[in-house]
């Protein structure tokens, strides 16, 4: 058995499983029950004292007969490949979680699939909230690129869910807009407020193309006005959304990082679920 490691440092997440487990469970007792389950979401992957919140929101939402969880992860350019983590366990606070080894085959054969040894943030910060709150369900790792292939592989996946009888969950993985001189995107647009501009005029866009399940709009605004920074996993999961039926997403919420630490410099984040 090959085990991908942990990579990320203690400030992004807990290193061990009472750690995770209590900060999981502070997080359930502020957030109301759940009353929608997704086949998949969108979340942001930054720290888990910045974002960890939302996706966890999102996350505990997944069908409760979940077999396989893929984590959809970006920090691609277009012209990239499709990526696909090779180990056959990941390691995480609460041990190890199994990969889907026959998912991981059907996507190689569909696609042109490259081995990805990179560490990682935006797959690695999601699994353990997978393994939290869905210990038997096995993974895959993948990343896409802000390109169409990023939807067929997630139309792919749900075809391929749909033929075994399957209950796959999709999991992409992007923050929104990166503003400030730390990220070397400032306008004059954003006038006196910065945040607000941020979170009405480029991050709301994007947000509504997503709920919409407008993938190609969704990497085309992340493009063309830095409104998200892996845009491709959003499409992947806004593509296993439209494969299963779903007519239209729902904004879980909306937040950004100057909400947790007051700068000049900060992201924004959106959960998005997509049901049937």
């Amino acid at each position: 058995m090959t085990i991908r490691r942990r990579s990320l440092p203690e400030g992004w997440y807990p290193s061990t499983a009472s750690g995770v487990r209590a900060r999981c469970e502070a997080w359930e007792s502020s957030l109301p029950t759940v009353s929608q389950r997704y086949s998949s979401v969108i979340v942001p992957h930054a720290g888990w004292a910045f974002s960890g919140r939302l996706a966890y929101r999102a996350i505990r939402a997944m069908p409760q007969t979940t077999e396989t969880v893929v984590v959809v992860g970006g920090h691609l350019r277009s012209s990239d490949p499709v990526v696909v983590a090779p180990e056959t366990g990941f390691e995480t606070p609460f041990g190890h979680l199994e990969a889907d080894l026959e998912l991981i085959s059907s996507l190689n054969e569909r696609f042109d699939v490259r081995e990805d040894h990179a560490a990682d943030n935006t797959v690695e910060v999601q699994l353990p909230l997978v393994h939290h709150l869905s210990p038997s369900a096995r993974v895959v790792a993948l990343r896409c690129p802000p390109a169409p292939c990023a939807g067929e592989v997630g139309r792919f996946i749900a075809g391929y869910a749909a033929e075994r009888g399957q209950v796959v969950f999709v999991v992409g993985s992007t923050d929104l807009t990166h503003y400030g001189p730390a990220y070397g995107f400032v306008t004059e647009q954003a006038g006196s407020d910065p945040s607000q501009w941020v979170r009405e005029e480029n991050d709301r866009p994007i947000v509504d193309a997503m709920v919409r399940l407008d993938a190609p709009r969704v990497i085309r605004l992340a493009v063309e006005r830095h409104a998200a920074c892996s845009s491709g996993a959003a499409a992947a999961a806004i593509g296993f959304a439209a494969r299963v039926g779903s007519p239209r997403g729902e904004l879980i919420e909306y937040a950004q990082s100057c909400d947790v630490r007051p700068d000049s410099s900060f992201v924004g984040y959106a959960a998005i679920g997509y049901g049937t």
